[in-house]
């Protein structure tokens, strides 16, 4: 099939951020044939937060917990153009919630029948009294907190909607929307649930994109990345490059060095409110609208221990506010690479995450005893075994929160930076939880390169909401 034939005057496109969205764009760039552009990354090695280490005693550690699954066929055909059959392993996934003494398995709301008596017939109760039909479509738009109240009953939020989604985004729920929820949360089908109390149930479906997921043999998910990059031509490639202002008048982006690199394009796949901060002649209302956009912060506690692989399941959650972390992954269980000598044998991996508050002080070694401490006392780890290493990564800008303003805060920004021939993109240029994976971020920046080459519609984008309607609502 002939490459699109690019618009001649196309001319330099600048690419901020080598992770998943920058690379994609610049390998997308190279397969249609232009290559005046250049990638910027101000770390030392591609990936972004998609990227992965490897400790001092030879643990593999992702920047968090990521699994390889995927909605579009671009991302499909990149995998399989950089790993082979054998270089992937595949898993079903096997997520369970800690609740009490026991085990439920995930999603919680598709699983009452596993609570105590008393548990689950209040759940059920305010499940059957919340609303008639449960859907998601059909809910409301409302803060988080309330949308959960409406879709599952009270008794639900209380015993695990509200801890846990407190605990995983430091925010209080009451200042996030719901449009995000659609494929994060998951509805519910009230005849199945009532048929599994009376034992007549089909097998539970396995909700979700990632309930067959992929993972790099051997390399953590920064494998990929890694590969990626190494298509990309190297002098189309800098890493230590540190943009700290851009000029849209100029067209120029000013690195930390003083040094100045023009573009006819820029794309930018940085957190929005770093770029508004930066970005000469940017009004101060739209910095100011920036500045309040809202992001996680999450440290990632990687424990590797002196005893066998042992546990089948993929990750666990955690609600309880007595727990630092809200989610632990079975890490070694991913790869047996993860862990020295790919020996599973001799050694296991759990990889926590703990959300703070942006800002947050953090005593590392007192954080990663008290993981230590959890993972052993819910019976993760045996008593006695003795630690063989230790890692902690902290994520500054984990996770974009969808606040209730947020959509508002983007109507006014993004145009404003399109304008001037700034492309936000990523998982936090655009600011979207909802499409803020790592294929989503493939997909914007193919997407992008397309367009800016060929004139294309954004698929991704065009089939988010329109922020231009949001924008009028929120004015009116």
């Amino acid at each position: 099939m002939p490459h699109p034939t690019h618009t001649p005057d196309t001319g330099r496109i600048v690419i901020l951020g080598a992770g998943p969205c920058g690379l994609a764009c610049a390998d997308e760039l190279t397969r249609l044939g232009h290559h005046d552009f250049l990638l910027l990354e101000s770390a030392s090695a591609p990936g972004g937060l998609a990227s992965s280490v490897v400790d001092a005693a030879g643990f593999t550690w992702d920047l968090g917990g990521h699994v390889v699954f995927s909605h579009f066929g671009e991302f499909d055909r990149l995998l399989a153009d950089l790993f082979t059959a054998e270089e992937l392993l595949y898993h079903d996934r096997s997520s369970y919630i800690r609740y009490g003494d026991g085990w439920m398995p995930y999603p919680f709301q598709h699983h009452l029948h596993h609570l105590p008596p008393k548990d689950a017939t209040a759940c059920l109760r305010d499940l059957l009294a919340a609303r008639p039909d449960n859907s998601v479509e059909s809910a409301a738009p409302a803060d988080f907190a309330t949308w959960l109240g409406t879709m599952y009953g009270q008794a639900l939020v209380d015993r695990f909607f509200a801890p846990y989604n407190t605990k995983i985004w430091a925010t209080p729920l009451e200042d996030m929307g719901s449009a995000w929820v659609a494929e994060r949360v998951a509805p519910v089908d009230v005849e199945e649930i009532l048929a599994a109390f009376v034992g007549t149930a089909s097998p539970a479906r396995r909700w979700g994109p990632n309930a067959t997921f992929a993972f790099p043999a051997s390399g953590g998910t920064g494998e990929i990345w890694h590969r990626l990059a190494a298509r990309i031509d190297a002098g189309h490639l800098r890493t230590q490059a540190h943009v700290v202002a851009v000029d849209p008048g100029t067209r120029t982006a000013i690195l930390a060095d003083g040094e100045k690199v023009g573009y006819d394009h820029l794309v930018a796949t940085g957190p929005l409110d770093q770029l508004a901060a930066m970005t000469a002649t940017c009004p101060s209302s739209l910095r100011t609208a920036a500045r309040s956009l809202r992001h996680t912060t999450v440290a990632m506690v990687g424990l590797g221990y002196k005893t066998p692989t042992a546990d089948s399941r993929s990750w666990l959650y955690f609600p309880q506010p007595d727990i630092p972390f809200y989610r632990a992954t079975n890490f070694s269980k991913y790869a047996p690479a993860n862990v020295p000598g790919a020996d599973t044998g001799a050694y296991s991996a759990w990889m926590t995450e703990t959300s703070l508050i942006p800002g947050q002080s953090l005593d590392r070694h007192a954080l990663v005893r008290s993981c230590d401490q959890s993972l052993r006392r819910q019976g993760l780890v045996p008593e006695h075994t003795p630690l063989a290493s230790t890692h902690v990564e902290v994520i500054p800008y984990a996770y974009p929160v969808p606040t209730l303003r947020r959509d508002e805060v983007l109507a006014q920004v993004v145009p404003w930076m399109e304008a001037h021939g700034i492309y936000p993109r990523g998982r936090f240029g655009t600011w979207r939880y909802e499409i803020g994976n790592m294929d989503h971020a493939v997909k914007m920046g193919i997407d992008i390169a397309r367009r800016l080459l060929n004139g294309t519609r954004e698929e991704l984008l065009a089939s988010a909401p329109d922020l231009s309607a949001v924008r009028v609502e929120c004015r009116s």
